[in-house]
Formats: C-alpha cells, sequence, structure tokens
C-alpha cells in the first residue's frame, strides 16, 4: 500500500470540483491517456470514468469506479487497468489555512499487480501519486474549470 500526502493551495471545495468533473480525470491521474466517456452519473457511487492507458499507438481502453463520494471530504474508486489489474484509491481532503490537506492511499486488489512485492508496488504507487497529486494541485490552484460540463 501507498499512502502520498500534498498540501494544496486551494480550499477543499475547489479539489473536488476537479474531482468531480470527469473529464478532467486523465489530466491529473498519471497513466490515463485519454477521456473515452463519463457516465452521466458521474461521480455518484456506482458510475464510472472510461478511459485509456498507454501510449500512441497502444492504447488499452479500461474504467475506473466511483464507490464513495463525500465531497469535500473524501472518495474511494476501483480503477481497472488490465492486464495490470485493479487497484483501491481512497482520498482524504481535510482544510489546513488557506488551503487543504490531500492523502491518496493506493493498492492493487485485483490481477497481475498483487504478485509484485508490497514494497515494490508501494515505491511505484508513491511515485505515481506524487506527481498525480502534484497535477491536481495545479488544476485546483489553478482555478481548472471545465466548460463541457451540463453541454448535450
Amino acid at each position: 500500500m501507498s499512502l502520498v500526502v500534498r498540501y494544496i493551495d486551494a480550499p477543499p471545495e475547489a479539489v473536488f470540483a476537479i474531482l468531480e468533473d470527469g473529464w478532467l480525470f486523465a489530466n491529473w491521474v498519471v497513466g490515463a491517456a485519454r477521456m473515452r466517456d463519463v457516465d452521466e452519473a458521474w461521480p455518484r457511487p456506482g458510475s464510472r470514468l472510461h478511459h485509456s492507458f498507454g501510449s500512441w499507438p497502444v492504447f488499452i481502453n479500461d474504467k475506473t469506479e466511483m464507490y464513495e463520494w463525500d465531497p469535500p471530504h473524501g472518495l474511494t474508486m476501483n480503477a481497472h487497468g488490465w492486464p495490470i489489474g485493479e487497484a483501491l484509491i481512497k482520498m482524504e481532503v481535510k482544510p489546513r489555512g488557506s488551503g487543504c490537506v490531500v492523502r491518496i492511499w493506493e493498492d492493487a486488489v485485483e490481477g497481475p499487480g498483487r504478485l509484485v512485492p508490497k514494497f515494490v508496488r508501494a515505491i511505484g504507487l508513491t511515485l505515481r501519486n506524487r506527481e498525480s497529486l502534484r497535477r491536481l494541485a495545479f488544476l485546483a490552484e489553478g482555478g481548472a474549470r471545465s466548460e463541457t460540463r451540463g453541454r448535450a
């Protein structure tokens, strides 16, 4: 299991505005190369993001499902990344001064990724999630908002 903690100089609501917009997922999640679709119900529990990972010309299409959505406090998701497997991701957001502290826990829960020794898995996930939170901070601190939300 990996735990990464980062201070973001934006309120929890700004962080959740980014998390709520599924079309921004590939902008902050390392490994997500592009978005293919976002369920209309996103981010309600049971809804899914449909994304791809890889690099042109080889992409693998997969999905991420929201398990728990509790803005502006936290969320739990299941990310599918077959053939590697699936990972459980939990985020917690707490106000701190004019910003917030974001904690992200992640670990493999299904598939071949679980065969990788825990300490090796933790190193890779920690590096990936440090960069993911760095990107999330850029978006939240910069006031990113999607103009596509709510359009037909």
